[in-house]
This record gives structure tokens, sequence and C-alpha cells, in this order.
């Protein structure tokens, strides 16, 4: 607590999207907030927020150097206060064939979607479980369900969050600090612009509102769940039938929805 009395939240990958509109989420639910993004966009978002009242203090940060995260850190725990909440939400797509991708933009998704989110939950649990106390949010994706060809990286990474965090839950619900996956299914963000897959069937079909997937993962881990497959009802059919279907039928079906092209003809 702050001596205003307010809890404090940390979001990543706040600038936009579904990493905004959980912010929103917070500030309008009585959290103060320490929000970070790489881009310059974060700065204006702190403005927007500070208009529900709350005190709101951006870092602009390249989360995927590992000095990165430990400046956020460094700047969340300057005032001596431990976050209530900190949505790990900070990540980056990359679509197209794996033998023709740039590797560089390959191994930069690894350092954001998985060693970063490790690094922060690792400084965060460290610091809840001191105090016996904490929420933790990753965002995942129905992704994690299935191989994702034509975005290998990418569906990986979001498999590697969804087993990460399910892990912690059961290993920290003990110690009073539970751990929640957002599940989203295709989004209305930038993401597949900056993933490169607006020519595909999944960029170009309709997508789900992040205000409604950022309210229901808000939800879910204030309630303490393990995860939440957020947005239509289609997104919880497919994850449930993720389920029982082999991982070879989900792969070629993911396969047809996100080659390239696809979504031009």
């Amino acid at each position: 607590m702050h001596p205003n009395g307010n809890p404090l939240a940390v979001v990543t990958g706040a600038s936009s999207g579904i990493g905004y509109e959980l912010a929103k989420q917070f500030a309008s639910h009585g959290f103060d907030l320490i929000i970070a993004a790489e881009d310059d966009g974060i700065t204006a978002v702190a403005a927007k927020l500070e208009a529900y009242g709350r005190q709101v203090e951006a870092v602009r940060v390249d989360l995927a150097e590992p000095d990165g995260v430990q400046e956020l850190w460094i700047r969340v725990t300057a005032a001596g206060r431990t976050p209530a909440a900190v949505a790990i939400n900070a990540g980056v797509g990359v679509g197209g064939e794996f033998a023709t991708t740039s590797l560089d933009d390959d191994l930069k998704l690894v350092d954001l979607n998985v060693r970063s989110s490790v690094h922060l939950a690792k400084l965060a649990v460290r610091d809840m479980a001191a105090h016996g106390q904490g929420r933790i949010l990753f965002s995942s994706s129905i992704a994690a369900t299935q191989p994702g060809p034509y975005e290998a990286s990418y569906a990986a990474s979001k498999a590697f969050l969804l087993s990460f965090s399910e892990a912690l839950h059961a290993e920290l619900k003990p110690k009073g600090i539970t751990v929640t996956a957002l599940m989203p299914g295709p989004t209305d963000t930038n993401f597949f612009a900056r993933a490169g897959m607006l020519n595909t069937k999944l960029g170009s079909a309709k997508k789900d509102d992040p205000a409604l997937v950022a309210e229901q993962g808000y939800q879910a881990m204030m309630k303490g769940k393990d995860h939440v497959v957020a947005g239509s009802v289609k997104n919880k059919v497919m994850a449930a039938a993720a389920k029982i279907t082999p991982e070879a039928i989900k792969a070629q079906l993911h396969r047809t929805m996100a080659k390239p092209g696809s979504g031009t003809r």
C-alpha cells in the first residue's frame, strides 16, 4: 500500500491493445500504476490513465533486454512498495515460414515473450512471497493449446507461458500468491500488423474487443483463477476441442489459418 491507501499494479506492454485495457481496468478499480513499454506512446497512455485519479508512472524500457527488466523493477520498488498485482503482458509475434523469417526476430520473440516473463516473474514472486500475498497475470493465448505453423515460435512461447503459469499457480497459492493465465483468441490490436500476418485468415478474420478480453482477465485474476479463455464463445469451444484433438490435426488446421496469403483468397 501507498500512503494514499491505493494498492500498486504493474502492467507491461501497456502502450496499446490488451495491455492498455488491462491498465485501465486496474486504474478504474483503485490501483496506482507503473506501466511499461518500449515505445514513447507509453507517456501519452500515462496521461490518459491519470484521469482516473490514480498515481501513474510510465517507464519506457526494452524488456527484451535483461537490463530492461532490472531497470523496470528498480523503478517499481524505488518507493519501497511491493506491487499487489503484476500483469506480464508484453509480447510480440513473428509470422511467416520459419525457413525465411529473421533469426533476430525469432530470438527477440523468445527473449521478450519467454525470458523476460520468467525474469520479471522471479523478481515479483520473491517480493510477494516475502509479504505473503500478490497476484500475477500472464498474457498467454489460445495459441498455447496447439502447434502454430507459420507462427511457430510465437505459439510455442505462449504454450511455455501457459505451462509456467499453471505450475506457479499450484506452487504459490499456498503462499498467498495467485497466478492466472489470460488466454485470448484473435483480438483487435496491432499484433497481426506487427507480426506481418494481415494477409492470413487469422489476420483478416473478425477479432475480439481488447477491452472485453482485459476485463475478463482482470476479473479472473482477482478471483484467483488459474486461467481464463477470454473473448468470444468460439475461443472457449476451440480451447475445449484442443484438449481432445491430436497435435498433428491441430497443426494442420492452424496451418490453413496462418499460411501467408490465406486471407486474400
